[in-house]
């Protein structure tokens, strides 16, 4: 029971890292590679929470507001007029991306620091005592995922988004303001990638390069999923499987590397990974 509990945690904390980036994939047809850094900054959102003696799940609120605003940034300064230019506006995620490590390295320094976790103490879940904290980390990924679903689904914004992924030019042509939609989807993205850090940290340490190891998962599940929530949550199942049956009769180093290995060989079979064909 442990290991099937790994697995899915697993699977769930993977999805909720990627969901963002696959926000902007969707709309925008780029991989943001400021993803990671954006991680990042939820991370020291959530530093700066505990630093201030605040209740911990403040740092969820926090980390968004702080990813929506830099997200809106960047997008309207810098990824605007890049629209037309799609390899130069990937390129300049990444020269995003290096610029916050630097930013927030001059400002915290590098080294590695903890902030407070939202949960504390284990569960037992069918005979076996496990972590509060990772089956939370569960109930998260479904709500982001329905949340998202709904807006997609149940609203006009959903409506005119579906129609800009769907066909950009023929959405333009009645109306639709792509370049709102884009501003809207890359701020999103950017507020959910930031959400995504604060989540993580409790996993692991905060310090300035703390996003670059989720940001290959983040890329990998994105490459299989397409723009499909349904088919994310199926890749984040196998390769969170891959990467814990690894991890655990292996070796942990190896575990890690399993997601981008696993993945490249899925690509190679099946170029439309777990999207529909």
């Amino acid at each position: 029971m442990g290991l099937l509990l790994d697995i899915v945690t697993t699977a769930a904390i993977l999805y909720v890292v990627a969901l963002g980036l696959l926000i902007v994939f969707g709309v925008m047809g780029i991989i943001s590679f400021a993803h990671g850094a954006m991680l990042t900054v939820g991370g020291y959102a959530a530093l700066l929470v505990t630093w201030a003696g605040w209740n911990p799940w403040a740092s969820l609120p926090a980390a968004a507001l702080a990813g929506l605003l830099a997200g809106a940034a960047m997008e309207r300064t810098v990824l605007r007029p890049l629209y037309r230019r799609p390899l130069d506006a990937i390129l300049a995620t990444w020269g995003l991306g290096i610029v916050i490590g630097q930013v927030i390295t001059l400002a915290f320094g590098r080294q590695v620091q903890f902030a407070q976790s939202l949960l504390s103490g284990a569960a037992t879940v069918l005979g076996a005592t496990y972590s509060q904290y990772r089956l939370l980390l569960v109930g998260v990924a479904v709500l982001l995922a329905g949340g998202i679903a709904l807006v997609l689904h149940g609203t006009r914004l959903g409506l005119v988004t579906r129609a800009v992924i769907a066909n950009e030019n023929l959405a333009q042509s009645l109306g639709v303001n792509s370049t709102r939609v884009r501003f809207a989807s890359f701020s999103l993205g950017s507020a959910l990638a930031s959400l995504a850090g604060a989540l993580v940290v409790p996993l692991s340490s905060v310090d300035p390069n703390m996003g670059v190891p989720w940001l290959v998962g983040a890329f990998m599940l994105v490459l299989l999923s397409g723009s499909s929530l349904v088919a994310m949550a199926a890749a984040a199942l196998v390769l969170g499987a891959a990467q814990v049956l690894v991890s655990t009769y292996l070796n942990a180093v190896l575990g890690g590397m399993t997601v981008a290995v696993l993945a490249a060989v899925i690509l190679r079979v099946r170029p439309a990974g777990f999207a529909r064909a």
